[in-house]
């Protein structure tokens, strides 16, 4: 049965936002959240779980075969095997807890390929929206990555990882590989609105060990506005899916970053 993706994305949007007025209500009051912790720098808040809860609740109203895999609960594996949710519900949750920008993101994937997405920021009300083949838009107003080619213009986001965290090893002998002499590097603190913003030209590129779920969506923005998004060693989105090295940047943001980052920890791993 053929599916009409442009509503899928409108009921999306609608989930998103609903969940963004949920999570606003305990961001507002962020001094007083009560928090959980998961791992090292790694927290969990009551909003996480009630937003992810309420957009698993609107996505199997579309269609309750569909499988899901977010970050609070276990995987939902449906009967259709073809199609999966992923759903971060605050993308960016150390944000959160300090009282700053963090990101609802949403993707539907059929197979090996994300149809539709989106990345929600609920504190600047901005909806960044994809579907494949049918261009990015940030609040309906279509999206493409910057043009810049000037190595001295380049703004390029990243994270930079605590010493007790997984991730740590080799994340600041690339930021010393990368941060002369481009422009500027920003730290945005949540992965979906890092490409998210690469998509819309805020940024010119972002490199980061990260997760699919959080970024499958902004791939897809990334995509959709022109952009070209690999691993660190200039394979493509399928395999970042496995290696988690993530590039997504313009092209001359994208060939500038991967002749910096290839031969800094962690070494290429086997395909």
């Amino acid at each position: 049965m053929s599916k009409d993706y442009d509503s899928i994305l409108d009921t999306m949007v609608a989930a998103a936002r609903e969940a963004g007025e949920l999570t606003q209500a305990h961001f507002k009051r962020f001094r007083d959240l009560e928090i959980g912790v998961k791992g090292p720098g790694d927290f969990v808040s009551d909003a996480d779980r009630e937003s992810e809860q309420l957009i698993r609740k609107r996505l199997f109203e579309i269609d309750p075969t569909w499988s899901l895999t977010g970050e609070e609960f276990a995987p939902v594996d449906g009967s259709d095997p073809e199609h999966r949710w992923l759903v971060d519900p605050i993308d960016g949750t150390t944000n959160f807890l300090n009282g700053q920008h963090y990101t609802i993101t949403i993707a539907l994937r059929r197979g090996n390929q994300t149809l539709c997405g989106l990345v929600y920021d609920p504190v600047a009300d901005e909806m960044f929206t994809a579907k494949k083949g049918g261009g990015a838009f940030l609040n309906g107003e279509r999206l493409q990555v910057s043009r810049s080619t000037d190595v001295a213009m380049m703004c390029v986001g990243t994270g930079l990882p605590t010493p007790n965290l997984q991730l740590y090893p080799g994340a600041y002998q690339r930021l010393d590989a990368i941060r002369a002499p481009i422009g500027a590097v920003r730290i945005v603190g949540s992965a979906a609105n890092s490409c998210a913003w690469v998509a819309c030209g805020r940024l010119t590129g972002y490199f980061e060990e990260t997760g699919f779920v959080d970024t499958a969506a902004g791939i897809l923005l990334v995509e959709e506005a022109g952009g070209i998004v690999t691993d660190w060693w200039g394979r493509g989105p399928e395999v970042f899916e496995r290696t988690g090295c993530l590039v997504v940047a313009n092209a001359a943001t994208h060939a500038y970053l991967l002749g910096q980052l290839k031969d800094v920890p962690p070494k290429n791993p086997a395909t």
